[in-house]
């Protein structure tokens, strides 16, 4: 019934069909204009994570800004006088941008042991390294030597210093709570265009002072922007380089231009539909989904090699039949070997949609529909197109024998066990290889070397202590003061007979910082943090301007009810939440160092606390973006090793019932579980940690790698009932299927080669060994899949 109506329909009315198309053409690219890139942070974040929340009170409760971090390395000594005209200047001009709140730099820090004056007036009226009067020579030392500074803002061989450039609050997104959708992706595409802007401003303003100092630029609105540029870009590349490689593919193998217009109308077809149905549906393209174009054009290409050489083969057996006959038997024998595989790489494609990660849900969403509509427009267009030409247009000189297929036969017919003998070193390399898989997030590892974002990182990370923020939370629980206040005598005690209403003073006790300064010392201590700083980082300069006489916790609550408040808001507010009855000591990771495992750390920063310091598991909660990214690569391991075995399960299932034979669909899926396992394995022995989007490989894999298994297993079974003979039948698939998967499988290993030219190495990596697993699976399905038909012989029904 369904064959009756798409031939009355398809192939007896190409000029409907063909209208109908170019009017869904229309219709989809007009909504292409929607098509929407998005590189923000929250794409690499669990939806629902209740630690993005704490971290976002976290935020809100010690006063965190949006900023931009320059790293300036200047020739001459810091101190010199054109050092510090020069950074005043680019101060002055970051400053007067109008999307700018404020600039901090080492020449805004406070400069408290510079006089002899009382404490009390130094704070009060306090000098910076900018005022002329002030010794710089003194002062620069204060700021090398400060336990807050050092390694933060000034490097530790005093070379290189930071600027901080805090960003103007947008309060736009609140005011529009409770507005559609619409509008709300409207104001962050705003947001967006707006940011790319401030970007390329403070850019240009860098330039002009670049030429006697090394500046650069750094923070999350500049990696946000710089990675769309890499997703535009990587879009451009992936979609124009694998175009390139199928047209010369096409002409390799057919070597006539109509072979290659034909295939490619439907590739581009699909690709512009798809373009414009995810601008319909708002999915937004993340550097996950940028490689979404290329995919679609390898695997919409992978359908129309197996649809054209099929056609090819039928003209040649069929001499006398008209073009339309032979439409009609390419369609009827390929439909269902093609939608076998379709269903089988979207069942591989589904099974991301289970790591709660939304740009990865999306992504195989994206190709999910993706495939639906390659397959749709492979038997429309393709058939179309086929029926407007005469059968000469499309007729081929003889082809010889792939030398190459015809060495995989015989292989496979004389040498079964040299194949098992491989196969089973294959699978001991495996085991061992994935035994030692572990996953990481290194996320400065994750940009190319050359690129200003791996630049400015690794020169934070090496001289300004570190880029991957960490804050530990230390809760007091009960705010009652059951500590005896040291009654010492010193300068502070002046301060003590003013009046001061303020009860915040006697909220400093002795047991709240012992416990702050021997938790701010454990983290101190480990390698694979940089810079540490909390309230016991002020203690300590305290202590060393009350001429190193320890503090007691009366003079710590008067010191802080007496700071100004420009100082307390950026020195002291930062590290404690009296309201709160709470600290927070802020970390950074050295994200650049070797052999660094992030969760590891995490869970030895746990434990230590507990055991070692001998905190209550309620008196201390880790937050920060080193959390949230560990969440969502442990979280994607777990969805993606537990979808692995849905998705041979739901492909085994699918063999099941296309060959309606349990020994058939075991043989069929052995060889491509074997490519995706030893790629992993790969990887595993390698040493490279799975990251984002390696750790879909195997998944996917499977998926696209399993569509050989189908098409040859299903061709091996129309042949054998005819020639009834396993050597002859395997010769005959090898030379006509198997041509067909070799050139698919050419197209798809270089076609996802060219993600090698990726700025984001996890696509690199994605590229290259996914390129590897589709070569090793076709070489499986063409020697190993054969050996064992060969030797379980699954056809012998059909001799009867």
């Amino acid at each position: 019934m369904f064959g009756d109506f798409y031939q009355n329909i398809v192939l007896k009315k190409p000029k409907l069909v063909f209208t109908t198309l170019l009017i869904v053409l229309l219709s989809f690219g007009y909504f292409s204009k929607d098509f929407r890139l998005d590189a923000s942070s929250d794409t690499l974040l669990i939806e629902g994570d209740p630690d993005l929340e704490y971290l976002r009170e976290i935020n809100q409760r010690y006063g965190a800004k949006d900023f931009l971090v320059l790293t300036y390395t200047p020739n001459e000594p810091i101190t010199s006088k054109t050092t510090i005209n020069n950074l005043l200047s680019l101060k002055y001009k970051i400053q007067s941008l109008d999307w700018v709140h404020n600039v901090i730099t080492i020449l805004d820090i406070p400069l408290l042991d510079n006089s002899e004056a009382p404490l009390q007036e130094r704070l009060k009226n306090f000098v910076t390294l900018k005022d002329d009067k002030v010794d710089k020579e003194r002062g620069f030392k204060e700021i090398l030597n400060s336990p807050v500074f050092r390694n933060f803002v000034i490097s530790e061989d005093g070379n290189t210093t930071g600027i901080i450039v805090y960003l103007k609050k947008d309060n736009g997104l609140k005011k529009l709570e409770g507005s559609s959708k619409r509008i709300i992706e409207e104001y962050k595409d705003s947001l967006k265009k707006k940011n790319h802007q401030n970007i390329i401003e403070i850019r240009e303003v860098i330039k002009t002072y670049s030429k006697d100092t090394k500046i650069f630029l750094g923070g999350i609105p500049m990696i946000a922007d710089d990675m769309m540029s890499f997703i535009k870009n990587d879009i451009i590349v992936f979609g124009l380089g694998v175009l390139l490689f199928i047209i010369a593919t096409l002409w390799y193998v057919f070597k006539k231009i109509i072979w290659i217009l034909v295939p490619i109308s439907s590739c581009i077809f699909s690709v512009l539909v798809m373009t414009g149905l995810l601008g319909l549906l708002g999915w937004k393209v993340t550097v996950i989904s940028s490689n979404f174009i290329a995919l679609m054009l390898i695997l919409t290409m992978a359908m129309n090699i197996h649809m054209s050489t099929r056609f090819i083969q039928l003209q040649k057996k069929f001499p006398k039949a008209t073009n339309f006959e032979i439409i009609k038997k390419t369609t009827g024998k390929m439909f269902w070997p093609i939608l076998y595989t379709v269903l089988t790489t979207i069942c591989a494609f589904l099974s991301l949609i289970f790591s709660e990660i939304k740009p990865i849900i999306d992504f195989g969403w994206m190709m999910t529909f993706g495939l639906i509509t390659s397959f749709l427009i492979t038997f429309t267009l393709l058939p179309t197109l086929l029926s407007f030409l005469s059968r000469d247009n499309v007729s081929l000189e003889e082809v010889k024998d792939s030398k190459i297929t015809s060495f995989f036969a015989n292989t496979s017919i004389n040498k079964k066990k040299i194949i098992f003998f491989i196969t089973f070193i294959i699978i001991i390399l495996s085991i061992l290889g994935i035994k030692r898989l572990e996953v990481e997030n290194s996320f400065i590892n994750y940009f190319d070397k050359k690129t200003e974002i791996y630049k400015g990182m690794k020169l934070i990370d090496e001289k300004l202590g570190g880029t991957t923020p960490l804050d530990i939370i230390i809760k007091f629980g009960d705010n009652s003061n059951n500590n005896k206040i040291s009654e010492e005598k010193d300068e502070f005690d002046d301060w003590e007979n003013e009046e001061d209403n303020n009860d915040e003073k006697y909220w400093f006790t002795k047991d709240k910082i012992d416990k702050i300064d021997k938790v701010h010392k454990y983290l101190d201590s480990l390698p694979a943090i940089g810079k540490v700083l909390s309230f016991s980082s002020i203690i300590e300069v305290a202590t060393s301007l009350n001429n190193n006489r320890p503090l007691g916790t009366l003079e710590m609550g008067v010191l802080y009810s007496k700071i100004p408040d420009s100082i307390k808001k950026e020195i002291v507010d930062p590290y404690i939440s009296i309201d709160d009855n709470e600290a927070r000591i802020s970390v950074r990771i050295k994200d650049s160092l070797e052999n660094l495992r992030r969760n590891d750390l995490i869970n030895k920063i746990k434990f230590d606390l507990e055991n070692e310091l001998n905190l209550k598991k309620d008196d201390f909660k880790l937050a920060g973006v080193l959390i949230l990214f560990n969440n969502l690569l442990q979280s994607l391991f777990k969805s993606q090793i537990l979808t692995l075995g849905f998705v041979m399960i739901g492909i085994f299932i699918m063999f099941l019932i296309l060959f309606k034979n349990i020994k058939l669909s075991l043989i069929g899926v052995v060889p491509n579980f074997l490519a995706a396992f030893f790629i992993l394995g790969i990887i595993g022995l390698m040493g490279i940690p799975l990251d984002m989007m390696t750790i879909t490989i195997a998944a996917i894999t499977i998926g696209i790698a399993v569509d050989n298994s189908i098409h040859y297993i299903y061709r091996f079974r129309e042949e054998f009932s005819q020639i009834k003979d396993y050597n002859k039948t395997l010769k005959t698939c090898h030379s006509t299927v198997g041509v067909a998967i070799l050139n698919t499988s050419i197209t798809i290993v270089f076609g996802f080669s060219i993600l090698i030219l990726s700025n984001f190495i996890p696509t690199i990596y994605f590229g290259v060994f996914t390129g590897i697993a589709m070569l090793l699976a076709m070489i499986s399905v063409l020697t190993l899949l054969p050996s064992l038909i060969l030797i379980s012989k699954p056809f012998n029904y059909l001799k009867n």
